[in-house]
Formats: C-alpha cells, sequence, structure tokens
C-alpha cells in the first residue's frame, strides 16, 4: 500500500536520508520515532508528495513517484490524511466549515458533505461542537477536529506528524485511543513521535530513523 525504496533526500547539500526503505501495509498501525532534527517530518513530507527525494521511489496505492505527473498529485494525496501537530484549521471557520471546505475542494455533492460531516464528527466525539470556532476548543478537541479532517474522505492511510507533541499526557493517550479506533476499521496509520511512553501502550510496528537510516526496533518496557 505504502512503499518506499532506497530513498535519498538533502537539502543546502546537507544528506538526511539515503538508502531508505520501509513499507505500511494495509491496516498497519507503524510508528516513525527518532531524535529531534533526524528528519521525520522531512519524510512524512515526501510521502505527501510535499517534497521530491533526489532518487529512489516512494508508492502509495496504484501511484509511484517515478511517473507520477503534477497533475496527478491532488488525486494521491487524497489516498492519505494528514494530521499536523499544530492541527493547522482554519481560524476564522467552524468546525463544521473546517470539515465542508476539505470536501468541497474535492467537488463533493452538499448532501454527502452533510452524510460525511456527521459521520466523522460522531466518531470523533465533537458533534456538539460542529458550530464552534476553533479558538473556542480545547488543545485535545482542535486535534480531534484536525483527525476529523484527515478521516472526512475515506483515506487508506493517515500520517499523524507528532499527532500528540502539543498535549498533556492524558489527552494524549486519548488522541491514540482514537487513531487506534480508526486502525481498526482498516484505515493504515503512520505517526511520527518523540513519546516513548505512548509506544508502551502499542503493539505496533516501531521504526527509528537515525544516522540517515532506518530500522525496524524493539522498545524495552
Amino acid at each position: 500500500m505504502l512503499e518506499v525504496a532506497d530513498l535519498k533526500f538533502g537539502y543546502n547539500g546537507h544528506l538526511i536520508f539515503e538508502n531508505l526503505s520501509f513499507t505500511v501495509d494495509s491496516g498497519e498501525f507503524v510508528f516513525l520515532i527518532g531524535k529531534s532534527g533526524c528528519g521525520k517530518t522531512t519524510l512524512l513530507q515526501l510521502l505527501y508528495f510535499n517534497l521530491f527525494p533526489e532518487s529512489g521511489e516512494i508508492r502509495v496505492g496504484e501511484y509511484a513517484y517515478s511517473t507520477l505527473k503534477k497533475s496527478e498529485i491532488p488525486l494521491a494525496r487524497r489516498k492519505m490524511g494528514y494530521i499536523f501537530q499544530d492541527f493547522r484549521l482554519l481560524r476564522n471557520r467552524t468546525v463544521y466549515e473546517n470539515l465542508a471546505f476539505v470536501l468541497e475542494v474535492v467537488n463533493t455533492p452538499s448532501k454527502l458533505i452533510r452524510e460525511k460531516i456527521n459521520a466523522v464528527l460522531t466518531e470523533v466525539g465533537l458533534n456538539h461542537r460542529r458550530h464552534s470556532l476553533p479558538g473556542e476548543l480545547s488543545g485535545g478537541e482542535q486535534q480531534r477536529v484536525a483527525i476529523a479532517r484527515a478521516i472526512v474522505n475515506d483515506p487508506f492511510l493517515i500520517i499523524a506528524d507528532e499527532p500528540t507533541g502539543n498535549l498533556d499526557p492524558e489527552t494524549s493517550l486519548e488522541i491514540l485511543d482514537l487513531l487506534k479506533r480508526i486502525n481498526k476499521r482498516g484505515t493504515a496509520v503512520l505517526m511520527a513521535t518523540h513519546n516513548y511512553d505512548l509506544l508502551a501502550t502499542a503493539d505496533s510496528k516501531i521504526y527509528r530513523l537515525e544516522n540517515r537510516s532506518l530500522s525496524e526496533v524493539r522498545i524495552k518496557q
């Protein structure tokens, strides 16, 4: 479903990683760990086709970097939902309007927009905050809206970039539990984190990014 092979990427003459290969299979929950500055966000941006490698291959479903046309990038991104650490919500739009915007840009019919938004807000437990602005929500509630936005187009992969980084420990566990529930229905999740406490609650594949390469690891509990 997601395949990365022999990836090489650098910035301003600085090599961030090379010969990097890994996969995320359908329905998997995978953690990506590593020290700050090791390139976790850079890797996730490459997977989302916001950045492009110097060499190597990235395949998301039927879309491969080596053959990807510029016009196909939005189509490839619809296969993925992206969750940011800092939420990235439109501050002057309500919860409902933030979600509707994602669907409107892909010409979703109005009736289906309402149905999809009702479904995802129920799933994340925020139907009662549908008319609230982001500034009226707690950090945990804003991240739940960001998760709802990521799943509203029914992607087969969620990419989560430190989604609990700005949250307290209790709320972080709640967000992780929500992502686990989404994963159990069949959506794959690739979650970058530096919070090793979260790893103690999950029986998942863990990749560590360090020294410009990626390796599967086991974390001692």
